[in-house]
């Protein structure tokens, strides 16, 4: 294969991989002299078993110098909204509670998380935020919901 053709395999596969995030915008709160800001970042987050629902989470994000090279601890704090945003349909069928998204936020113990649960009698999809590090976690979470319409029946593995 030329380096063309490899270029271009490259970039289709980049394509066609879903993505888990998409930043939508960010606010700073802090400036810092040596370094980015302290930001607020919000980033859209497709469910990738449910075509047409997006969350919206936002968080902080540290500057300084420790977050130009990745060594900087983000707060545990992040707020979460979920919307329909077209028609929705079920990639496969969905466990009652999954995690859809991951992200480390420090270095190597802390990640910010998103959990599908599905409400089975209202016929809901209930999307939680919270941090975790592997030797405290954090209490603080964001919870949203999305009412599916109940002629749509939420297919459960």
């Amino acid at each position: 294969m030329t380096t063309h053709s490899l270029l271009i395999l490259a970039l289709l596969c980049g394509a066609l991989a879903p993505l888990h995030a998409q930043t939508i915008g960010e606010v700073d709160t802090v400036f810092k002299f040596i370094g980015p800001d302290h930001k607020i970042v919000v980033d859209a987050h497709d469910d990738p078993k449910v075509k047409g629902v997006t969350c919206y989470v936002s968080r902080a994000k540290t500057g300084g110098i420790k977050g130009a090279v990745g060594l900087a601890e983000d707060k545990a704090e992040a707020s979460i909204d979920c919307r329909q945003i077209g028609p929705v349909s079920f990639v496969k069928p969905l466990s009652l509670q999954e995690e859809v998204f991951s992200e480390r936020i420090s270095l190597i113990f802390k990640k910010i998380r998103i959990v599908r649960m599905v409400d089975v009698p209202r016929n809901t999809l209930v999307y939680l935020t919270y941090s975790d590090r592997v030797i405290e976690g954090s209490p603080q979470n964001s919870v949203a919901s999305v009412p599916i319409d109940r002629a749509l029946k939420i297919p459960l593995q």
